[in-house]
């Protein structure tokens, strides 16, 4: 009978000590394994894993996706859920700039369609051999091989210019386009319409094997797979569409609705006061902290708290908490959803002498200052003082929401396409600017309402 022999180092430990400890130990018989049982799950590295989990809401399944379609429920709190878009060509079909996008579209779509017209193709030819690598003209993908292959000719529509979360707090235009797009998901039941961005909202969670610690994000528009850069990500929407925008339907299920309900001894509960209420829980340190091992290997329940659980609340009673908590959660998506809309910090902004103002930026980063708050060096002309050090400790994934800002607000040039995407707004100068403080605001507010939690 086959067995499981498991011994682990020190996560700190880098490529090169661990190679030294396997030449040290010469061979596997010197290695002091341990044998592992899997569990019922044939999960085999359990440690950390905490039993209760099992008995939490799954937000959702696998099951449970597939038989939405058909109707069928099985006890989960979301029906669809999605990966974020995958497009195998961001360069090509991401930009701040809705020219630069039309220009880079246009270019990779008369190409496609140049080897699409002049080759003949037949089931069994090898592509390879007959298209022409370009990459300052297109990005080939299996994809979109195949889309050549089958003779599909593609054409610019405007209306296919969506705007979209492509890394937290940082927009870009996107050419959401099914021929140009490897994976676009469950989106076109999702935002189908521009329309559905004003009422509808995703939850996005790491996937399984989440690599980063847990975070979670909320977004109204369409969102990257690779939000936080690492992890693919998970998207839970509130209402799913028919592809041509009509027939909107929640997405929460009734058997959620029917067990919060029964649960919280409440019927004023409803279907968006559990996704505000299930935003909070996400947010909850403790939660994160107890099922950190959980959250790496599956995508989250929830439990249902009740004033058992809470060790100080005001509540008078569990389905008073569980308002508490929506209310918080609501909070939260508001910060997060507007963050373009809240009040903007004030920060101390230092001018270079003798210099023109300049609101470009080529690459911002961190700088020293006297006071133990944080600086921004924003660009040669400007740095921005005065940033309370709280503002690091609102984390998505490995990087703070300034972080995050710091990172994408930039100038970056694709090396094999040449493509180049800039954030700097004509007709609005100062955007970037702005949109730190309101992030220093956003971040500030946030660790309010978790610490509340």
């Amino acid at each position: 009978m086959a067995k499981i022999l498991y011994f682990k180092v020190e996560d700190s430990l880098s490529k090169e000590e661990k190679f030294k400890f396997l030449n040290n130990s010469e061979n596997v018989f010197n290695v002091d394994f341990k044998e592992l049982t899997p569990n019922k799950d044939n999960v085999w590295i359990t440690e950390g894993l905490e039993s209760d989990w099992e008995y939490l809401i799954p937000l959702g399944t696998k099951e449970a996706k597939q038989l939405s379609v058909v109707g069928s429920q099985l006890p989960v709190i979301f029906k669809l859920y999605s990966l974020g878009v995958s497009t195998n060509r961001d360069a090509w079909v991401y930009n701040c700039s809705k020219e630069t996008i039309k220009n880079n579209v246009n270019k990779t779509i008369k190409e496609f369609n140049r080897n699409l017209f002049e080759r003949s193709l037949n089931a069994n030819d090898d592509i390879e051999k007959l298209i022409e690598y370009n990459d300052e003209l297109i990005s080939w993908s299996s994809t979109l091989k195949n889309k050549l292959r089958q003779g599909i000719n593609i054409n610019y529509n405007t209306k296919d210019l969506r705007l979209s979360i492509y890394r937290p707090f940082f927009k870009n235009f996107l050419f959401f386009n099914r021929d140009l797009i490897d994976r676009c998901g469950q989106f076109h039941k999702i935002f189908p319409t521009t329309d559905s961005e004003k009422e509808n909202m995703v939850i996005c969670v790491p996937s399984h094997g989440g690599r980063l610690p847990f975070w979670c994000f909320i977004s109204n528009k369409i969102v990257n797979l690779a939000l936080t850069s690492i992890d693919a990500n998970q998207c839970f929407p509130f209402y799913t569409y028919n592809e041509d925008g009509t027939g909107r339907k929640e997405n929460i299920s009734d058997w959620a609705l029917s067990e919060f309900s029964t649960n919280y001894k409440d019927e004023n509960i409803t279907k968006i006061a559990i996704f505000y209420y299930i935003y909070a829980i996400l947010h909850k340190p403790e939660y994160r902290e107890k099922y950190a091992a959980n959250l790496r290997r599956s995508l989250p329940r929830i439990p249902m708290l009740g004033l058992k659980d809470i060790k100080q609340s005001s509540a008078a009673s569990d389905a008073e908490l569980f308002w508490k908590y929506s209310e918080a959660g609501k909070k939260l998506a508001d910060l997060h959803l507007n963050y373009e809309e809240q009040p903007e910090y004030p920060l101390t902004k230092i001018e270079s002498e003798g210099m023109q103002l300049d609101w470009r930026v080529d690459k911002m980063k961190y700088v020293k200052s006297d006071d133990g708050r944080l600086a921004i060096k924003y660009n040669d002309f400007l740095t921005l003082a005065g940033i309370p050090a709280e503002v690091k400790e609102y984390k998505l994934g490995n990087r703070s929401a300034l972080d995050w800002i710091i990172d994408q607000y930039r100038v970056k040039t694709d090396k094999r396409s040449g493509i180049t995407n800039d954030p700097f707004r004509a007709d609005e100068p100062d955007y970037i600017v702005r949109l730190i403080g309101k992030i220093v605001t956003v971040s500030l507010e946030t660790m309010k309402i978790v610490r509340g939690l």
